[in-house]
């Protein structure tokens, strides 16, 4: 969601890179063409005044001006405003320091995806901190909004207050509250009810039951696709219940990213978790200094590694490279590649989270970091027998013809496929047969411009022109 204001982020960069040292002029008119950046971005107006003054005026000092790289010196200084501007490095955990069980209440407007978050938290303190949560539905207003909050806990596999017809939103928190105490619940999770706009009477009820259950979190859940409504209705919510954090869904979509940057200097409540997804698991943590990193192109491989320990079965990977590294890969192989491959999200996520990705991701497209391949390389592999996976060498015309029907592809797909894999066999078996020391002597002559043995071009004896 922050690829426009990267990306003029880093076009202000790059020029001031290529100017030596830097005049106060230099920095004015880069301060000029990154408060339009921030604007365009959807960045509130008093959030991009005071993050441009304190730029500025930290970018104007002799030690900045006549470094030999000013232009990496205002970057500096910028990923630590935009950190400071986001709420401070590290992440703000949720608070559970309270007598069990800890009342969690979760407020926002409707259709901002509170029901959905409710869930993933839920989901969240299971997993991780092996916690017994009860989730708790408040809204009396929208048609089957407890039944659907209980279908969500059935999911997750945590308990859900039984529906009681006809009481309203404080006597159901209350009798929440006593169930977790009397069954032993570590965390309730209160969902209040949404309207399409901020009224006294929602404002209302979510003060009677904050009053009656004194909950150790208030939590307001606001769609970042909405931009500077969102910003409008935590500084509401907060005016009138006082939150204590803010959780932001949709932060995987392509809104421009504003929202994000004003929530904390406007209502002084710290963003704690982020949606990336419809998928219950998908809710992390909110880093601003992962956050800032990807914005100027610095990328997030501490994000990318967390994300590999908990998706990656790191023992069939070891497997399977294995098998690569002895020469002896097959399509079963490649098959649980892809699979691993799905788990860790997008191609294009995955590609935002390393250093100075950004460029080649505007330069492959959209449609070049589909996973749609992926998907239809499994669905060709499924499709064949257990002899042809291990074989593929014995897959001729009519087999082809057979495995393209089966999957739903062409016989040109198929014949992709195991040219592909061909190639990659190939490239496993000449990386086995060189050993460790092999294997330093050809990665030295290509860092070298050469290949092996310092041959220009040598490559995988050629493989680099087939």
């Amino acid at each position: 969601m922050f690829d426009t204001l990267s990306g003029k982020l880093s076009g202000v960069f790059e020029g001031l890179s290529k100017r030596g040292r830097l005049s106060e002029a230099d920095v004015a008119e880069a301060m000029r063409e990154v408060r339009l950046a921030m604007l365009d971005a959807d960045v509130a107006l008093p959030v991009v005044r005071d993050f441009v003054n304190k730029v500025k005026e930290n970018s104007v000092g002799s030690e900045v001006l006549e470094s030999i790289s000013p232009g990496q010196a205002v970057a500096k200084i910028v990923n630590d405003a935009l950190i400071e501007a986001l709420g401070g490095a590290g992440n703000v955990p949720l608070n559970l320091a309270a007598a069990a069980p800890v009342p969690v209440l979760m407020v926002g407007l409707q259709g901002s995806g509170k029901t959905t978050t409710s869930g993933k938290i839920a989901l969240r303190l299971l997993t991780r901190e092996r916690k017994r949560v009860l989730l708790a539905s408040l809204d009396v207003q929208r048609p089957a909004a407890q039944l659907q909050l209980q279908q969500l806990a059935e999911r997750v596999g945590v308990g859900s207050l039984p529906i009681v017809a006809g009481q309203q939103p404080v006597e159901i928190a209350r009798r929440a509250l006593e169930t977790g105490r009397r069954e032993g619940y570590d965390v309730v999770i209160l969902d209040t009810a949404g309207r399409l706009s901020i009224d006294e009477a929602l404002m209302q009820e979510v003060r009677e039951v904050r009053d009656a259950t004194n909950p150790a979190e208030t939590l307001l859940v606001v769609d970042a696709m909405t931009g500077q409504d969102a910003v409008n209705t935590a500084q509401r919510f907060n005016e009138a219940v006082g939150i204590t954090g803010v959780v932001m869904t949709r932060m995987d979509g392509d809104a421009r990213g504003g929202a994000a940057l004003s929530m904390r200097a406007i209502t002084g409540a710290p963003i704690k978790l982020v949606g990336l997804g419809e998928k219950l698991e998908a809710l992390d943590d909110f880093y601003p200094e992962r956050v800032a990193g990807r914005i100027l192109g610095l990328g997030d491989i501490a994000g990318l590694v967390e994300k590999a320990s908990e998706t990656l079965d790191h023992e069939e990977s070891e497997r399977v490279a294995k098998k690569m590294m002895s020469g002896k890969f097959d399509l079963d192989d490649y098959a649980s590649q892809l699979r691993q491959i799905g788990k860790m999200g997008s191609i294009s996520g995955i590609l935002g989270m390393l250093p100075g990705m950004g460029k080649l991701k505007d330069k492959l497209g959209d449609q070049e970091l589909d996973t749609t391949i992926f998907k239809r390389h499994q669905a060709i592999i499924s499709s064949m027998t257990k002899n042809e996976r291990k074989t593929p060498s014995i897959i001729k015309a009519s087999r082809k013809k057979r495995i393209a029907a089966g999957s739903g592809t062409t016989v040109q797909e198929v014949n992709k496929l195991l040219k592909q894999f061909d190639d990659m066999s190939t490239v496993m078996k000449r990386i086995s047969k060189m050993g460790l020391g092999g294997m330093k002597q050809m990665l030295s002559g290509l860092m070298s411009g050469g290949g092996p043995g310092g041959r220009p071009g040598g490559g995988f004896g050629g493989m680099n022109r087939r």
